[in-house]
């Protein structure tokens, strides 16, 4: 990334407030001038995919709506959930998102986190940006905020004065058949999806942002993702996940505005205005039983899928893209598995929904056992939560779910995009 030196910071009337320089500062440790305060505008974005100055691709922060849901899929992923600190108040919510909206403007770029950066501050004290994205282009970095149902009621409490402003869809996902979920890896108040084709320039945006959240918020858990398992553009190709079967053959691509205004983006009566042009994101961490799955003969591993694993092709025929033909039959019976993962997956037997996905392979090491802790980082963008929650009933009767945990889980309205000289989520304030 580009240091302070090398770039100035274009446009900019605004910086990072007081309590998010001490962030990046440390407890107790002063603050660095960065050209104003964040309560001033913030920084004007490139285009919404431009080349940068650096190498690479730039998608812009500002816009109609976030970068990171119908961007074309970058490689890596660092997701984050926070929950806010006993005893914050309104304006340190607000502050923050300004803070977070103003550093994310400047990383999307290529840029250090504040003007006088990693190297460009006092000798004598902690540098604003941790160094770790020198050198490195912006790598088509993305960085999505979400607000989760806590942050607008926790036990009955309104800490923040938008309970009333709540959007009614946003409540905690029921509890699904084969969930063991894990308390301390599922929900959270607030969420980064940091999302980039270099794993370390996701890490350091996530990184980053939680240093600036220091006294404001804090992590509640996060989670690595390697190898995208969809695909939002056309000119991408179909991505395999970690049973080798091409992944997100059917997902909603960028240039299908008419199924991105059906199924992703919220309108309409109900919608809270704030919300306008925004969605809703569900975040799942799937164990795959992966040892189990490797000894299945193959032809038992295509039958739970419906398609076959080398073309990706349904098994009814065609090829990858040819849609399945569930009247089809094959020695007497049905050609795709009427308990197939394609099937109960389709949504001609899920009211005609579709979901936009952007999930990622995770490997987290070994689990006690020797067991590979790995799985699927499941993501998907819907216009209401109700409707990921009627197709996941729908799959906990499918035959993949043998081989599949879930043990992490959360829901997050995401605002959308923020105007020029604004921040994320300025109209749940207005």
């Amino acid at each position: 990334m580009m240091t302070s030196n090398d770039a100035q910071d274009e446009g900019s009337a605004g910086g990072l407030s007081r309590r998010g320089l001490l962030g990046l500062l440390g407890a107790g440790a002063g603050g660095l001038a960065v050209g104003g305060l964040a309560g001033a505008g913030i920084a004007s974005a490139v285009g919404s995919s431009a080349p940068s100055s650096t190498g690479g691709t730039v998608h812009a922060f500002f816009g109609e709506h976030q970068a990171g849901i119908t961007t074309p899929v970058q490689e890596h992923l660092h997701f984050a959930a926070f929950d806010m600190a006993d005893g914050t108040t309104r304006d340190d919510l607000v502050s923050l998102l300004k803070d977070w909206s103003y550093a994310a403007s400047r990383m999307t770029r290529g840029l250090d986190v504040s003007a006088t950066g990693a190297v460009g501050g006092s000798p004598q004290a902690p540098p604003d940006d941790t160094g770790e994205a020198l050198g490195l282009p912006p790598s088509a970095l993305t960085i999505t905020f979400g607000f989760g149902p806590g942050l607008f009621e926790q036990d009955g409490v309104d800490r923040y004065g938008i309970a009333s402003r709540r959007p009614s869809a946003l409540q905690d996902l029921p509890p699904f058949v084969g969930d063991q979920l894990d308390a301390l890896g599922s929900a959270g108040d607030l969420c980064i999806q940091a999302c980039a084709d270099d794993p370390q320039v996701a890490v350091h945006a996530v990184r980053n942002l939680s240093r600036i959240a220091f006294g404001r918020a804090q992590i509640r858990w996060s989670q690595l993702g390697f190898g995208r398992t969809s695909k939002t553009t056309v000119d991408q190709s179909t991505p395999r996940n970690l049973f080798g079967f091409k992944d997100g053959t059917a997902n909603i691509l960028a240039d299908d505005p008419a199924a991105l205004r059906e199924h992703v983006w919220v309108s309409g009566e109900g919608a809270p205005g704030w919300l306008t042009g925004g969605t809703y994101l569900v975040a799942r961490k799937i164990r795959q039983t992966i040892e189990t799955w490797d000894r299945l003969r193959l032809a038992e591993q295509e039958r739970t899928i419906g398609r076959d694993k080398g073309e990706g092709a349904p098994l009814s025929g065609g090829t990858e893209f040819t849609a399945p033909d569930f009247h089809t039959k094959k020695d007497g019976a049905s050609a795709i598995d009427v308990r197939s993962h394609v099937r109960m997956a389709h949504p001609d037997f899920n009211h005609g929904i579709r979901l936009l996905r952007r999930g990622y392979n995770f490997v987290d090491g070994n689990d006690q056992l020797g067991s590979l802790s790995a799985g699927l980082f499941f993501l998907s963008y819907q216009r209401s939560p109700e409707r990921f929650v009627t197709v996941q009933r729908a799959l906990a009767k499918d035959l993949l779910s043998e081989y599949l945990v879930h043990v992490g889980s959360a829901v997050f309205a995401v605002p959308p995009g923020a105007k020029d000289g604004s921040f994320v989520g300025a109209g749940l304030f207005a």
